[in-house]
């Protein structure tokens, strides 16, 4: 596991893309491997096809603002949010982009780009909404800080009440684990 002490992430995207529920993922794992955690979610009027992100603090020590202007990681799941977000990521930040929906190559060179057909991945799985479990696997296996084990304990709690999503959730989560194995 990557040591840090304090991680900014942003994961934007459109609603129905399963923005939040990746961000919120990330948070509920962090915080059950004993880090401190933010969650802060926002979004569109629209309830699909609007913009959402979701910015999540993940800190060894108490955060001290939930406020991310300057993420050291962002989870674009599709162009406007590429373009919206890039410009702000810190030197030597992780980009993981959907290269299922983001055409274009991202402008800045000083970070470190994992491409991720996460889209096209979920839907060999047989179900789109698993894009989200598919980008959460890139992360964990990008910064490297996560447990993959744990999160797969997090996605059975969090898909509790909808146990027949566990298993395509686990699989998508693992599959972009892997796929972002084979980034150099």
């Amino acid at each position: 596991m990557s040591e840090f002490v304090t991680q900014e992430i942003i994961s934007a995207g459109m609603g129905g893309q399963g923005v939040l529920k990746a961000g919120l993922l990330i948070a509920e794992t962090s915080m059950k491997e004993g880090y401190n955690v933010s969650w802060i979610p926002s979004y569109g009027p629209e309830m699909r096809g609007g913009t959402a992100n979701c910015k999540v603090v993940v800190s060894k020590r108490p955060v001290g603002s939930p406020i991310v202007t300057s993420p050291n990681v962002l989870l674009a799941f599709n162009r406007p949010s590429l373009e919206k977000f890039e410009q702000s990521l810190k030197p030597g930040g992780i980009l993981i982009y959907n290269k299922s929906l983001i055409e274009i190559e991202p402008k800045r060179t000083d970070l470190k780009l994992v491409p991720i057909k996460a889209t096209e991945i979920a839907d060999e799985l047989g179900n789109t909404k698993a894009t989200n479990m598919v980008m959460v696997g890139a992360y964990v296996k990008a910064t490297g800080y996560l447990n993959p084990e744990k999160v797969k304990e997090e996605i059975k709690h969090m898909f509790a009440s909808k146990p027949q999503f566990v298993e395509l959730n686990i699989k998508a989560f693992e599959a972009g684990y892997e796929a972002a194995e084979e980034i150099k």
